[in-house]
């Protein structure tokens, strides 16, 4: 699956890897050279790259306001 490579504040993403609490939806917070997201089940926020980020990517769950596309 290709992941496009325009991510935007709100979106909602899932991850190839589960989250220690269990969670595995991520809202993105911060878009750059980095990527901020946060954890939908627990609130935790971690930073990764943005090359890191791509490859763990699995899907769009949602986008964010006016970023429909």
């Amino acid at each position: 699956m290709e992941i496009s490579e325009k991510f935007y504040v709100g979106d909602v993403v899932r991850m190839r890897k589960q989250h220690p609490c269990g969670g595995d939806e991520w809202e993105i917070v911060r878009v750059g050279a980095d990527i901020g997201i946060v954890c939908r089940t627990c609130k935790h926020r971690v930073l990764l790259t943005r090359r890191t980020f791509v490859r763990g990517v699995k899907q769009f769950v949602a986008r964010g306001p006016g970023n429909e596309t």
